[in-house]
């Protein structure tokens, strides 16, 4: 009885590994998997562009505020001037740096993506306004076979065609 429970539980099995193959390799799995992937490493390229190249210009014009480490401490009292001292002694401060740094990569990053989808709305457009090749065919009106448009003579069934070719 065991061995029937388990070549029923193996068919089980096999079914769902097939149809998880199926799902797993379907082109749109495989592309969205792509553009996390690659969401992921651009976000962190965005992330050292604002960490380590826009903000220190920024921090060094404001006179030499280093804004990752820039906080709002919430108790009086507490002497406390970097989100590194706030961390060390577990003191509540809202780190209004880190917020800023967040704010600029999602500024950047949304920005970049509306400039990828700018540049395919354009291919599209692009793609859309190609003129169309002018007809160098038409049907036969009796035996719906395709012809040179300037035959006067259905080639296939020899009807002979009302509309005379137009010679300019």
């Amino acid at each position: 009885m065991s061995r029937t429970n388990f070549s029923i539980g193996g068919n089980v099995l096999k079914a769902f590994i097939r149809e998880f193959k199926e799902f797993a390799v379907r082109g749109n799995v495989v592309d969205l998997a792509v553009g996390v992937i690659i969401g992921g490493a651009f976000g962190k390229i965005v992330t050292s562009i604002v960490n380590d190249i826009i903000m220190p210009p920024i921090g060094l014009l404001l006179g030499g505020v280093n804004f990752g480490e820039l906080i709002i401490p919430l108790k009086n009292g507490n002497h406390i001037h970097t989100l590194s001292e706030a961390k060390e002694t577990g003191a509540p401060v809202i780190a209004i740096g880190q917020f800023i740094n967040t704010m600029l990569d999602f500024v950047i990053v949304a920005f970049c993506i509306f400039l990828l989808v700018k540049g395919i709305n354009w291919l599209k457009r692009e793609e859309k306004e190609t003129p169309k090749p002018e007809k160098t065919t038409k049907e036969c009106p009796y035996c719906l076979s395709e012809i040179p448009i300037a035959a006067t003579r259905c080639s296939h069934c020899t009807s002979v065609l009302d509309a005379q070719p137009e010679h300019g």
